[in-house]
């Protein structure tokens, strides 16, 4: 079984080394692969991923957080995008920052989300690799992130399940 173990690791190398000689890349694998793990890590952009127009939950910041509850559960993402009275992404309010406003005993039929929301916010473009979405939710601990065009003005939003329903997790 030894000589068939080697010769199975000798054929590995030399393949290895007839990729590199001929300048294979792993993204020309990908092409070729495209359902593969690698293919969908190399080739699904946040584009392919994401939510837009009317099923992105978004509200005032001037907007009650239980008026912006009914959004956020219509949507199911897990945030709202919190716009200022321009149409500006000033902010989103999570699942998280309900919480945590509740444990303040904050009012919710009164509070806007102005007052909660969080201001510092991780956001991705739509042009980027969904893999990177994923790395960013790890990195910062979040489940949810919005989508911005390259003037910063919101285009979707993007949640850890639609990265999972696409294969990219």
């Amino acid at each position: 079984t030894a000589s068939t173990t080697l010769a199975l690791a000798l054929g590995d190398a030399l393949a290895m080394c007839l990729l590199e000689a001929r300048g294979f890349t792993a993204e020309m694998f990908a092409v070729t692969h495209p359902h593969g793990t690698l293919g969908r890590k190399l080739l699904v952009s946040i584009a392919d991923v994401m939510v837009t127009g009317v099923d992105v939950p978004t509200a005032r910041d001037t907007t009650t957080i239980r008026e912006a509850l009914v959004g956020m559960s219509t949507a199911g993402l897990g945030l709202v995008n919190v716009l200022d009275a321009k149409g500006t992404l000033v902010g989103v309010f999570t699942d998280g920052d309900l919480r945590r406003a509740l444990d303040r005993d904050i009012d919710i039929k009164r509070e806007s989300l102005g007052a909660v929301m969080s201001r510092q916010f991780v956001t991705v473009k739509a042009s980027q690799l969904a893999v990177e979405a994923v790395e960013l939710m790890e990195h910062y601990k979040i489940s949810a992130m919005p989508v911005v065009n390259d003037a910063g003005s919101l285009v979707g939003a993007l949640n850890m399940r639609l990265l999972l329903q696409a294969g990219v997790v």
